[in-house]
């Protein structure tokens, strides 16, 4: 759950019915909410709500569009900023992070990866104590225990997520077989290959998913990077 202060989450979405489940979805994570339907009070958002984090359709039916109101938060603050809408064009995700986007996604979406990339996002500026660990593609989210990977949901097992998050904590760094074995706890013999047995588990699971981020060392161990 975000630390005390609860963290602020601006939402400026025109669809009432996303507006609302992602107000919904958001209070349940114990994060404070301010919702509106267009840009008009913006400005007034900023100064008085003071988000910790923006996220911003592009397409407003009245108002200003998504591009402007960024470039109007961007102008009073450094919130990190999340479009979640249905301009899927490259010319619009260019137009978006042009704008002052941290980050971009397209709808439909799922609220699963929505949370995890909104925790990542906060992490970054230091506004989240519990940690959410992004390398590439892939978001570690260690408060909810969910794995993302190129904004799917992935299905992992205990010992999987255990392996993964000991990697995520690490990333760029070789990990041995013997360290992953010690975090699990558990195994005495140093000749298991659990480690080896759920990690090839684990690499199935993400292929396909995007660039593949975990990587064998050869005669060393194993490794989290783009």
């Amino acid at each position: 759950m975000p630390s005390s202060p609860k963290a602020r989450v601006l939402i400026v979405e025109d669809d009432e019915l996303i507006r609302d489940a992602l107000e919904v979805a958001l209070e349940r994570e114990g994060y404070e909410v301010r919702a509106e339907e267009d840009g008009r009070r913006v400005e007034e958002a900023a100064e008085v709500f003071v988000p910790d984090l923006a996220i911003l359709d592009v397409n407003l039916q009245t108002g200003p569009d998504g591009y402007t109101i960024a470039r109007r938060l961007r102008g009073k603050s450094s919130v990190p900023i999340l479009f979640l809408t249905g301009a899927d064009a490259v010319a619009d995700r260019l137009a978006g992070f042009e704008a002052g986007a941290d980050d971009y996604m397209a709808k439909p979406f799922d609220i699963d990866e929505v949370l995890a990339r909104i925790r990542a996002l906060l992490r970054r500026a230091g506004k989240l104590t519990s940690a959410v660990w992004q390398v590439g593609d892939l978001i570690v989210d260690e408060g909810r225990r969910t794995v993302v990977k190129a904004g799917r949901l992935i299905d992992v097992t205990p010992t999987e997520y255990q392996l993964l998050s000991m990697l995520a904590r690490h990333p760029g760094q070789v990990l041995s077989r013997g360290q992953l074995l010690t975090h699990l706890g558990g195994y005495d013999d140093p000749d298991s290959n659990v480690v080896n047995v759920h990690l090839s588990s684990l690499r199935r699971k993400l292929q396909g998913h995007g660039p593949p981020v975990l990587h064998t060392v050869r005669g060393m161990g194993y490794s989290l990077h783009t």
